[in-house]
C-alpha cells in the first residue's frame, strides 16, 4: 500500500517523432507528482530523458497530417505547431493562444484551431490570422426583446424610438456590408440568442459550412450538492459545490444547426423524421408511474460527434437519445437551402446503448463510413456507403473490437481485440473490403497502440498480470515485435509473484462461464477447508480478469497476502462487467445488485465444490460499485456471507449520477421499483455478519454522505457488528499511502478476526 514509485512508473502515453526515428513517451518522475519525456533512438536502443535543449524541437502527440502527408500539425504545452516531413521544417503558429484544440488542415492548405469558441484560421506562409467563425451565446446588438403587439404600438406612437431604432439598423447594414467588401475585417460574428449554451461545433474543410449543436443553458429544478471539507489548510470548513442527483437537471436536448458561412444563412437539422423519434420507450413504466413526468412530443437527442468527409461534400453525425435507448448514425451532403439527412444506421437497445463501441469514420473516398456497433450483440467493425442503411460487417464472432484506427491508405483498420479468448488482448488488422482479422500480436495484454506517420510500424503500450505498462515497436508487415521499455524498479523486477490463475466459473444462470481469477495455495492440504474471500471490481463496467497489469494492482499483491495467511481468493468479472458482450453489460438492467450476486453465489459454491472453500467462513468486499456488492452480498445473502468490507460503497442509487445510473435504472420518478430492489439501504435490516464501511469525506463521485445515511440506518435498526472508517483528506480514488494502508489493515483484521478467529 506504499506509494506506486516503488514498483515502478507505467508508460503513460507514447507517440512518434514525425520522422519515425524516435519513440517518444510519458512517465512519472520518482518521488514526484511531475512527468518526464523520454525518448528512445530506434535504431540504437538508446533510451534518454528529453533534455531542456531538445524541447523547442520536439514534435507532439496525435498528430494531423494533411491529405498528401506531407505536412503534421501538432500541439504542444498548447501551442500549434507544423511540421514539414521531407524537409524537417517546423514552424510555430502559436504562441499563448488560450486553449486552443482541435487542430487540422484545410482544403486550401490554411489551417484550423478551436479557440474557445472560436474557429481561428491560420496562414503557415504567414500574414496574420482570423476568425473562421465568431461563434456568440448572445442577442443580436440592440435587439430589445420580442418583437410583439406591445413593441409595435411603442413603435408606432412613438417616432424618437421608431427613428433610433432606423439608425441601429443602418449601422448594422453598413457594418455587415463593409465586413463583406473589406477583406482586411473578421466576418462579422454569429449571435446565436442568450440562454443557450454551445456544446460542440465542426468546420468542413473547405471553410464554407459551419455545424454547431446548442443546448438551453439552464436545466430545471435539482439542487446541487454540498460538501462539507473539514481538513483544510485555512483551518475553517469550506463548502464544495458537487453534482445533482440522478433525474434532477437532466441532460436538455441539443439543437443541431449548418450554418453558410458564405451566405451568412442558418438551416436547423429537423430531426422529426428520425426513426423512432416520437415514440417513447418508457410509456409503460410512465403510466405505472403516478410521480413520472410526462413523455415529450420527440425524444431530445445529444450529439456523440460529426465527421465531415475528406473531400468536404457530406457530413455524418452520431447522435443518441437522451433516455440512451436509441442511437442514430446520418449523413447528409448540405445544400444552399439546408441539407436532408439520411439514416445509415439505427441501433436501438431496451435497455441502453453503451458508453463504448461508438466511434466512426470516413473513408478516404469520401463516400463510405466505417463505425462500430453492438448490432450483433459485440462490438464489431462495419462499412456502409453514405445515404445507404446496409452495412457490411467486417468483424464476427463472441469478441469485442475495440481503439479502432483507419490506415491512411483506407484499406485496413487495426483495433485490439479480444478474439482468441475473452480475457487475452492483442493487436489485430482486418481489410476494409473483407476478410479474416489478422494477429498481429502475440501479448495478451494488449492496451493501445500508436502508428507510424509511414505506417509500417506501430507503437504498442501493453502489459502483463505484474508487469505495469511498457512499450514496444511492431513491424505490421513482418510482424516483429521488440520490447523498448522496463520501467520496473529493482526491488519490484526481483519478487517472484504467486502464479494465479484465469478460469471460467460454471455459473447456474446463463450458458457462458463467468470468467474470473483464482487466487490459491500452491500445495492444498488435504482434507483442509480454506475459509474463502471474494473480491468485487468497482465501476460496474470494467474487466479485471484479463492477462493486463490489473487497475487493482494493490488488490491483487493484498490476495496474495491473504493466499499466505491460509485463504483461497475469486476475483470475478460478474455480469454487467466490460468485455463479454451487450447481453453481459445490459444483464443488470433495472435490478442492479441481483445478477452479480448471483454469480458471486456460483463463485462461492464452485470454490466449496471444486477448491476446498469453507462455506462457513467466507468473506467479501470490494471499492465503489464492489462497495455496493459488498454490502448487497451481506444483505441479501446474509447466511452466505459473514464479513464484508465496502468501500467507498454506493448505499442508495438515488443519491447518484444521471449519466450512469438513469441508463441502466432510468430515472426514479419513472421507474422508482428498480430503485427500490437495487440500492443496499433498502435491505440493511438483514446484516447478520460483520462489516467494515470506509469512505473518503472528500468523495465527489459516491458521495460521503452514502455512507452517513447507511450509518444512521444500521443506527436505528440497532445493528452491532459494523464500523465506519472515514478519511478526510480522501476523494473516490485515493492518493495518500497512509489512508491505503490504514484501509487495508482493517480489511485484514475484519478477515483475520472473523474468518480465521485470530484476535
Amino acid at each position: 500500500m506504499e506509494h506506486p514509485d516503488w514498483i515502478g512508473p507505467p508508460v503513460e502515453e507514447a507517440w512518434w517523432s514525425l520522422d519515425g526515428r524516435d519513440a517518444l513517451y510519458r512517465i512519472k518522475r520518482p518521488g514526484s507528482p511531475l512527468r518526464a519525456t523520454h525518448a528512445i533512438d530506434l535504431r540504437s536502443g538508446r533510451d534518454g530523458a528529453v533534455g531542456d535543449d531538445r524541447l523547442a524541437s520536439l514534435d507532439g502527440p496525435s498528430p494531423v497530417f494533411d491529405r498528401d502527408r506531407r505536412r503534421a500539425l501538432f500541439l504542444r504545452q498548447g501551442d500549434l505547431f507544423l511540421r514539414e516531413l521531407r524537409s524537417g521544417r517546423l514552424v510555430q503558429l502559436s504562441r499563448g493562444v488560450d486553449g486552443l484544440a482541435d487542430p487540422r488542415f484545410m482544403l486550401d492548405g490554411r489551417v484550423l484551431a478551436r479557440s474557445g469558441e472560436r474557429w481561428l484560421l491560420l496562414d503557415p506562409r504567414g500574414g496574420p490570422g482570423q476568425a473562421l467563425a465568431d461563434l456568440r451565446m448572445e442577442d443580436e446588438p440592440g435587439s430589445t426583446g420580442r418583437d410583439d403587439a406591445l413593441r409595435q404600438t411603442q413603435l408606432r406612437l412613438f417616432e424618437t424610438l421608431a427613428r433610433q431604432r432606423a439608425e441601429r439598423e443602418a449601422e448594422r447594414e453598413e457594418d455587415m456590408r463593409l465586413r463583406t467588401v473589406d477583406g482586411t475585417r473578421a466576418p462579422a460574428p454569429w449571435y446565436l440568442g442568450k440562454g443557450r449554451r454551445l456544446l460542440a461545433s465542426e468546420p468542413s474543410p473547405d471553410g464554407r459550412w459551419l455545424l454547431i449543436a446548442t443546448a438551453p443553458e439552464a436545466a430545471e429544478g435539482g439542487e446541487r450538492g454540498k460538501m462539507p471539507l473539514y481538513v483544510t489548510e485555512s483551518g475553517y470548513t469550506e463548502i464544495e459545490d458537487v453534482r445533482t442527483r440522478v433525474g434532477r437537471n437532466s441532460p436538455q436536448p441539443v439543437q443541431i444547426e449548418l450554418l453558410d458561412l458564405g451566405a451568412r444563412a442558418r438551416h436547423p437539422l429537423e430531426l422529426a423524421g428520425l426513426p423512432g423519434i416520437t415514440e417513447d420507450p418508457l410509456a409503460e413504466l410512465r403510466a405505472a408511474s403516478p410521480g413520472a413526468a410526462k413523455a415529450p412530443e420527440q425524444r431530445g437527442v445529444a450529439m456523440l460527434a460529426a465527421r465531415w468527409s475528406p473531400d468536404g461534400g457530406r457530413l455524418a453525425i452520431m447522435l443518441r437519445a437522451i433516455d440512451n435507448k436509441d442511437r442514430w448514425l446520418l449523413t447528409l451532403a448540405p445544400q444552399r437551402d439546408g441539407a436532408a439527412f439520411s439514416v445509415v444506421d439505427r441501433l436501438t437497445d431496451e435497455a441502453w446503448i453503451g458508453w463504448t463501441f461508438n466511434e466512426f469514420g470516413w473513408l478516404p473516398d469520401s463516400r463510405e463510413l466505417w463505425f462500430q456497433s453492438e448490432r450483433s450483440g459485440h462490438g464489431h467493425l462495419y462499412v456502409t456507403a453514405a445515404g445507404s442503411e446496409s452495412a457490411r460487417a467486417l468483424t464476427r464472432g463472441r469478441f469485442e473490437a475495440q481503439s479502432p484506427q483507419l490506415l491512411a491508405d483506407g484499406r485496413r483498420l487495426l483495433f485490439v481485440g479480444n478474439v482468441e479468448h475473452p480475457t487475452a488482448f492483442d493487436l489485430y488488422e482486418v481489410p476494409v473490403a473483407g476478410g479474416t482479422p489478422r494477429r498481429l500480436t502475440e501479448l495478451r495484454g494488449v492496451e493501445r497502440f500508436v502508428i507510424s506517420p509511414d505506417q509500417r510500424r506501430a507503437l504498442v503500450l501493453h502489459s502483463s498480470t505484474h508487469v505495469p505498462t511498457q512499450l514496444a515497436v511492431l513491424d505490421l508487415g513482418d510482424r516483429a515485435l521488440r520490447t523498448l521499455t522496463d520501467t520496473r524498479t529493482d526491488t519490484y523486477r526481483a519478487i517472484e509473484w504467486p502464479a494465479m490463475e484465469v478460469v471460467g466459473v460454471p455459473s447456474s444462470h446463463q450458458a457462458e462461464p463467468v470468467w474470473s481469477k483464482l487466487y490459491r495455495p500452491a500445495r492444498m492440504e488435504p482434507g483442509r477447508r480454506y475459509p474463502i474471500v471474494l473480491f468485487v471490481h468497482g465501476a460496474g463496467y470494467l474487466q479485471n480478469s484479463h492477462h493486463r497489469f490489473p487497475q487493482y494492482y494493490r488488490e491483487q499483491m493484498f490476495h496474495h497476502l491473504l493466499v499466505e495467511r491460509g485463504y483461497i481468493v475469486l476475483d470475478m468479472d460478474f455480469r454487467a462487467s466490460a468485455g463479454y458482450g451487450r447481453d453481459w453489460r445490459t444483464a443488470i438492467y433495472r435490478r442492479m445488485g441481483h445478477p452479480e450476486l448471483e454469480d458471486l453465489v456460483d463463485g462461492l459454491d464452485w470454490l466449496v465444490e471444486h477448491h476446498q472453500g469453507d462455506p462457513d467462513r467466507v468473506g467479501v468486499y470490494g471499492g465503489s460499485y464492489g462497495g455496493f456488492m459488498a454490502l448487497m452480498a451481506l444483505f441479501r445473502e446474509p447466511d452466505r456471507f459473514h464479513a464484508g468490507a465496502a468501500l467507498r460503497p454506493v448505499t442508495d442509487w438515488r443519491h447518484y449520477n444521471h449519466g450512469y445510473t438513469a441508463n441502466i435504472l432510468n430515472t426514479p420518478d419513472v421507474d422508482p421499483e428498480a430503485h427500490r430492489i437495487s440500492s443496499p439501504i433498502e435491505y440493511a435490516e438483514n446484516l447478520r455478519g460483520h462489516l467494515l464501511i470506509a469512505h473518503g469525506m472528500m468523495d465527489d463521485n459516491v458521495f460521503y454522505q452514502d455512507a452517513v445515511m447507511l450509518a444512521q440506518r444500521l443506527i436505528e435498526l440497532r445493528k452491532e457488528d459494523w464500523e465506519l472508517a472515514s478519511y478526510p483528506l480522501e476523494r473516490h480514488g485515493y492518493v495518500h499511502p497512509e489512508s491505503w494502508l490504514d484501509q487495508y489493515r482493517r480489511v485484514l483484521k475484519l478477515f483475520e478476526r472473523n474468518l480465521r478467529g485470530v484476535p
